[in-house]
């Protein structure tokens, strides 16, 4: 493994022994060298369920160096999606939590003193 996917890997918390490795028999087009040779590499991260499989190579070496950029571009995706998710309910609380201002204040109090107009014309009920 090269030192980029080490770093990337360290940078994101993932041990390598979290990983699982296989070499698999590839599949689709490609023939006697596919059914031959375990060229397809497949890695799941155990802690998150992240897979990625990767036979676009004839080489298993360089299908296995695809497949550990594949891996840690997805769970960096995975990391960037909480994160963003995280600051989306930050806001959202903010904006639930905030004054509201003159405006929607004096909307608010036309709208009441509306509905109790409305309200006021019905009358009151008959008491037979």
């Amino acid at each position: 493994m090269n030192k980029v996917v080490e770093a990337r890997l360290t940078a994101l918390g993932v041990r390598i022994s979290d990983v699982d490795e296989r070499f698999i028999l590839g599949s689709g087009h490609g023939g006697q060298k596919l059914q031959k040779t375990s060229s397809c590499v497949w890695l799941r991260h155990r802690p998150t369920g992240v897979e990625t499989r990767c036979q676009r190579e004839r080489s298993q070496s360089a299908n296995r160096e695809l497949a550990w950029m594949k891996l840690c571009a997805k769970l960096e995706e995975r990391q960037r999606a909480e994160r963003a998710k995280q600051t989306d309910e930050r806001e959202q609380a903010r904006r639930r939590n905030r004054p509201k201002s003159r405006g929607q204040k004096n909307r608010m109090i036309q709208s009441k003193k509306h509905r109790a107009g409305i309200k006021a014309q019905r009358g009151q009920p008959d008491g037979d």
